[in-house]
């Protein structure tokens, strides 16, 4: 009796057992316990911007220099908008009063058309790598208000009317806002000291008379910060009520491993969708160092790469849950071979391919949705 007893409860023991490998494969199947692919069920094949074609662009600043060989076809297979880095800013793109420098940017755009991808078009108006020339009169004075604005009119106009409908989107006017002094909104450029509030507006409304069809950015840093936050949403706010052409915010997303917290990219996100204007993050990229402090002789550590594929897959899940009002996601250079933050033997490794651009444990997951 008993020999039957302990046959019936083995058999009921490995009935068990089978049933609970077959749901562990069943969940597995379907991407694991939490519904996520596991990295080695990823298709491969497929690039970055194929895992987000219903969400959201995925751009990539570039240079000419990145539009040959290897890294042409690692642009060409994970991303569908590019940027040009530099050389469409106001210094590099017009360095005299006479003279347009149209090669590197007419190269930008040319690889977009021939590979079918987007264009974001950056700056317009900025107070940094903007040439002397353009708040200079021949002797060396500062021009006037009126000699300034005509002068600024014209290079938006004569830059967005060369590129009208082979870009879609442009930062329009780039850190136009006070970063940390709460008693005022505007910082104090070479524009605001010459020109007053007033430029802002009509940088704005020449760039959509230039081209009604673009998509017009205004474009800043620290957009989480709630103090920054608050100010740039102030003078946003202000231009709409006035009638002005803004459609979209860029957040630049140049963040670090602690930073933003979650809930103050929430945050930024509702405040500025709030006004009825998009969303796009315009030059995203994670240092793996958290402040100053932190720098040095860490590197690349296990412990800072686990903490840099948290941000990027907070953030990711945050994009993707707005992505009715998220309209691009660009990364600012394409891996880690070469960064804008770098500095002299220090490397940041703040995107998702690295020196050799092969994709990062952070691309996996970032993709693992």
């Amino acid at each position: 009796m008993k020999t039957r007893q302990t046959i019936i409860k083995t058999m009921i023991t490995l009935i068990s057992a089978f049933a609970l490998a077959a749901l562990m494969m069943q969940m597995s199947s379907c991407g694991g316990t939490d519904g996520k692919k596991a990295a080695s069920e990823i298709d491969s094949t497929k690039g970055l911007k194929d895992f987000y074609k219903d969400y959201f662009l995925i751009g990539v600043a570039v240079g000419p220099y990145n539009l040959e060989g290897e890294q042409a076809e690692m642009i060409k297979k994970h991303f569908n908008s590019l940027t040009a880095e530099n050389v469409m800013k106001p210094g590099p793109i017009h360095p005299e009063e006479n003279r347009y420098a149209w090669e590197n940017p007419d190269k930008i755009v040319e690889f977009a058309e021939a590979n079918g991808l987007k264009v974001r078009g950056h700056t317009l108006c900025w107070h940094n790598q903007t040439a002397p020339w353009m708040f200079k009169d021949a002797e060396g004075n500062q021009v006037s208000k009126e000699v300034a604005l005509a002068r600024l009119k014209d290079h938006i106009t004569t830059v967005v009317s060369r590129y009208k409908g082979k870009i879609n989107a442009w930062d329009v006017l780039n850190e136009a806002v006070e970063d940390s002094d709460t008693t005022k909104i505007y910082r104090e450029t070479m524009w605001y000291k010459i020109c007053g509030e007033e430029y802002i507006s009509k940088v704005f409304q020449w760039a959509h008379e230039a081209d009604p069809d673009a998509m017009l950015v205004y474009n800043d840093y620290n957009t989480e910060n709630p103090s920054k936050r608050d100010r740039i949403y102030t003078m946003l706010k202000k231009l709409l009520d006035q009638g002005v052409p803004v459609h979209a915010v860029g957040l630049q997303g140049h963040w670090n491993i602690s930073d933003p917290t979650e809930k103050n990219l929430r945050d930024a996100i509702e405040k500025f969708t709030s006004l009825g204007l998009k969303i796009q993050v315009t030059e995203l990229d994670v240092s793996i160092y958290g402040s100053r402090a932190d720098t040095v002789g860490i590197g690349f550590t296990p412990e800072r790469e686990q903490k840099q594929i948290d941000l990027y897959k907070m953030a990711f899940d945050v994009f993707r849950e707005n992505k009715d009002d998220m309209t691009s996601v660009t990364f600012w250079n394409v891996s880690d071979l070469h960064s804008w933050r770098d500095r002299r033997n220090m490397k940041v490794y703040p995107l998702l391919f690295d020196e050799n651009l092969k994709p990062k444990k952070v691309f996996w997951e970032v993709v693992k949705f």
